[in-house]
């Protein structure tokens, strides 16, 4: 059985998905269902359309209509608008021909010739359906691709008299307040909305845009014009509410309000380090306006739905309607390209001083957590609908925050990555490059390089080399957080010690393997294999079988 046909097999066996569909030829699939399928993957994430196969998995073999299958690519480029190319291959499965086709995900919306528009979506028992995408989606969809900017769209139907002046005052003292352009204060009002894209001309007259509706409407205008956007602030404390707003206010009177509802929910403590006081609140200021400023300008206005803040007794829960946007993902947070779903929207709030404007808010979040020895943020609750960060609401690990401001007086902020490396070997106390990867989400070399800085600093102890080389936490780390035997523990024995102790196992228990070495010393499997062949090369110890089968002990 070749690989591909392997790979086919067990695709099938995993069902259909958003990416995989399965078609029924016995009776010769009519186009006009091919041709819908093959658009609705395309208009989704694209994916594998398998004719010949039924919806349950069974295999049931082509049709002779389309036994030839070099005619579907034709068939699919000239009944769809825009043309959709396709990759077609005839496969043998089970001693039956199937075809699969292979559909790219399409930057932009494709119908069928006779104008049959559809998507993919995941019903509530988890199987995949094939539904109309409607006019309203349109937008959704042109934005989540960044085709379009929904919020540089014109509000035609309102006049600029009937935009708040009052919140044109707002918007100037938040730009005083929170350090925007200072170019910005010599504006006039026109000018001013001009300027920030507030407000465009359209056929001789002035109309606001959505950004500028967001920022200068009032909240009869918002829910008139724009029903969708809402921000509620919730506090739980166990199954009693004890806050539970909801507003439809402008963008900024609307920040205002949240943060002071959520100010007084703050505990902060100092500590000592060196001759400073330093400040630990339990929420990191910072990391809540990033977070909720993310939420608000990123979020998705074609779509029902309020930006929720929740404070419960586990955390923080800040979630917006909308996914990710395109090319934006879990594994890949931390080093996309800034992006958003409302570009003009967000340079607005850059540009005033409300986000940062490097665009890369998520560093300050993760900031706001790691630097304080608490989790990372969690955005596992995501899903194409919705992103969702929870913040933990853990204790501070006072020894490590003060690590890290005596640290950063001497070299400097602490980057990211480092945070990140460091907040994992708390946890997991060695790893190697290998394992640190996908939580830094950057290429093995530039994960290495970190940590030898982090080496260099006395942060980290390296142990082995080559790709079996781990990492912990220092002795010095140990020592600062009054964890001395905990230190020894983690670094292991030296190699005099492991080898006596491999010898006593044997003279115990008769036999060893390399999996006993690896538990017994606490080595990798390189490490563990370069032991026992070290003992095996001076004769202290004699190897009987092969690979996983191998064992040692001391007959020859």
């Amino acid at each position: 059985m070749s690989e591909t046909v392997q790979q086919l097999s067990k695709l099938i066996s995993q069902g259909e998905t958003l990416t995989v569909e399965f078609k029924s030829d016995l009776k010769s699939l009519p186009d006009r269902d091919l041709l819908a399928a093959v658009v609705s993957l395309a208009n989704t994430d694209g994916g594998e359309l398998l004719l010949g196969v039924e919806d349950d998995g069974r295999i049931t073999g082509l049709h002779a209509n389309h036994f030839i299958v070099s005619g579907i690519p034709s068939l699919v480029a000239n009944k769809t608008n825009p043309a959709l190319s396709i990759r077609v291959e005839r496969l043998e499965l089970q001693g039956k021909s199937i075809a699969r086709i292979s559909v790219p995900k399409s930057r932009q919306l494709v119908s069928t010739s006779e104008g049959l528009l559809l998507r993919r979506r995941l019903k509530l028992d988890g199987t995949p359906e094939a539904v109309p995408f409607y006019p309203h989606e349109f937008i959704q969809r042109q934005s989540s691709l960044g085709l379009v900017d929904p919020s540089a769209m014109l509000m035609e139907q309102i006049s600029v008299d009937q935009l708040d002046p009052l919140q044109r005052l707002r918007l100037r003292n938040a730009i005083k307040k929170y350090g925007g352009e200072q170019s910005l204060f010599s504006l006039a009002d026109e000018e001013l909305d001009g300027a920030l894209g507030l407000v465009m001309e359209h056929q001789g007259r002035k109309c606001p845009t959505v950004a500028g509706l967001l920022i200068l409407g009032n909240e009869t205008l918002l829910r008139q014009h724009l029903p969708a956007y809402e921000v509620a602030f919730q506090v739980l404390r166990g199954t009693d509410v004890r806050v539970n707003e909801f507003y439809r206010k402008p963008v900024l009177e609307t920040f205002e309000e949240v943060e002071l509802q959520f100010k007084p929910w703050i505990v902060e403590e100092e500590i000592q380090v060196g001759l400073f006081r330093v400040p630990v609140p339990n929420y990191d200021r910072r990391a809540f306006r990033e977070a909720f400023v993310n939420a608000l300008v990123h979020r998705d206005f074609s779509t029902l739905g309020a930006v929720h803040i929740k404070l419960d007794d586990d955390g923080l829960s800040i979630s917006g309607p909308g996914g990710f946007i395109e090319g934006v993902n879990l594994n890949n947070l931390l080093v996309a390209p800034p992006r958003s779903r409302n570009p003009l929207l967000a340079d607005i709030i850059k540009r005033i001083g409300l986000a940062e404007r490097t665009g890369r808010g998520i560093d300050r979040i993760y900031e706001g957590m790691l630097r304080y020895g608490r989790p990372a943020p969690d955005y596992f609750l995501s899903n194409a609908y919705t992103v969702t960060l929870f913040l933990s609401n853990a204790s501070a690990d006072l020894d490590f925050l003060k690590m890290v401001v005596e640290q950063e007086d001497k070299l400097g902020t602490m980057s990211i990555d480092s945070l990140i490396i460091l907040s994992r070997l708390r946890e997991e106390r060695r790893l190697t490059t290998t394992d640190l990867a996908p939580s830094v989400q950057k290429p093995e070399a530039n994960v290495r390089a970190t940590l030898e800085k982090l080496v260099e600093t006395g942060f980290l102890e390296p142990h082995g080399t080559g790709r079996g080389r781990s990492y912990m936490l220092s002795a010095w780390m140990y020592q600062n957080a009054g964890q001395r035997a905990e230190y020894i523990r983690q670094a292991g024995f030296d190699s005099i010690q492991q080898e006596q102790m491999v010898l006593k196992f044997i003279t115990t228990h008769g036999v060893i393997k390399r999996a006993d070495v690896i538990e017994l010393c606490r080595l990798t499997k390189d490490q563990s294999a370069k032991l026992l062949t070290q003992l095996a090369h001076e004769k202290k110890i004699h190897k009987h079988g092969d690979r996983r089968g191998s064992y040692y002990n001391f007959n020859p």
